[in-house]
């Protein structure tokens, strides 16, 4: 691991934790080895990719990675375990987190399957355990509750939740208080062309909670590269669930090129690609508010998420951009 990266790349705190973060984590949902939800999106990634796509963000400075129990019913877990091990890092030399899956659960479930979470991660450590989602058979105190024991227990670091509503922020936070705890993050839908969590409270509850926003999709599946706009005949590319998340169609399209016009001319003067500039943004826009998840099949998607914390945008750059997708709020 490139120890003068992660010395070099300023860390963002996660939430009150005393944890530290890289402005860009590595989502994990493709490791899922094409099993679960994950394989109507990605076919299986090799080993040796999967353990070069970790040692490439290691390498470039990241040193945190965010999977669940629904990718791939563990395997993505084991295959992040697997690809550590493989680049020599020891439990505590990265920061992992998890989540669990609450669809058709009760809160006693987030006890009884914790064991199994740290089977899969094969020796390395829960630093932040969320709740994948607001839906289970139990209240957001059950929840919390639950999770609070575990920290306790030392089974985990800390607590997290994901795709919660600002009520559903304060009443976690409210809980995990009564313990000594306090909400670490909401993992949520956010990018330039999504940008409703400003308009809705929850990035206004995050900042005054002291609540890290973790933005998953933060480049709209691509769309935000600017490749479908140079050639929309890669729209007909990749699985059909993807194509109909994508929602590429000739309208979206050219409603988003100006911005994404805007990101290539940004992206120019920095010697950077559209991509990197949109992930600059989403984690520079709100101080140290919010951090990325970009996802990585291949190495050199990975090397261009590590770019991506190689610069950083002007303010003039910042408001041009905000301009350009405030539409999209």
């Amino acid at each position: 691991m490139a120890d003068k990266a992660q010395r070099d790349i300023e860390k963002y705190p996660l939430g009150r934790t005393g944890i530290e973060i890289t402005p860009i984590g590595v989502g994990c949902w493709q490791f899922a080895g094409g099993r679960g939800l994950a394989g109507y999106y990605w076919p299986g990634m090799s080993e040796e990719t999967t353990n070069g796509v970790v040692k490439t963000a290691l390498d470039g400075g990241i040193n945190w990675f965010d999977t669940a129990e629904s990718y791939g019913n563990g395997r993505s877990e084991r295959n992040l375990s697997k690809a550590l091990k493989a680049a020599g890092i020891k439990n505590g030399e990265a920061v992992v987190a998890t989540k669990w899956q609450p669809a058709m659960r009760t809160a006693g479930s987030i006890k009884g399957t914790i064991d199994k979470r740290l089977d899969f991660l094969d020796g390395y450590s829960i630093d932040l355990y969320q709740v994948h989602m607001p839906m289970s058979f139990s209240s957001v105190e059950s929840e919390m509750n639950a999770m609070a024991d575990l920290v306790e227990a030392g089974k985990i670091r800390s607590v997290g939740i994901s795709n919660f509503r600002a009520g559903g922020m304060k009443k976690a936070e409210e809980t995990l208080k009564k313990k000594g705890l306090s909400l670490a993050s909401n993992q949520v839908h956010y990018n330039l062309l999504h940008r409703n969590i400003e308009s809705n409270g929850i990035l206004e509850t995050a900042k005054e909670l002291g609540v890290t926003i973790i933005a998953y999709s933060p480049l709209e599946q691509g769309l935000l590269t600017g490749k479908f706009h140079k050639n929309p005949e890669l729209i007909k590319s990749g699985s059909r669930m993807r194509r109909m998340r994508l929602m590429a169609t000739p309208n979206i399209l050219e409603k988003t090129r100006p911005l994404i016009d805007a990101l290539d001319e940004i992206a120019e003067k920095h010697n950077a690609t559209a991509a990197q500039v949109a992930l600059n943004w989403i984690t520079n826009a709100h101080g140290n508010t919010v951090v990325a998840i970009p996802g990585a099949s291949k190495v050199p998607q990975m090397e261009q998420n590590v770019g991506s914390m190689a610069f950083k945008l002007t303010d003039d750059e910042i408001k041009r951009i905000d301009e350009l997708s405030k539409q999209f709020k």
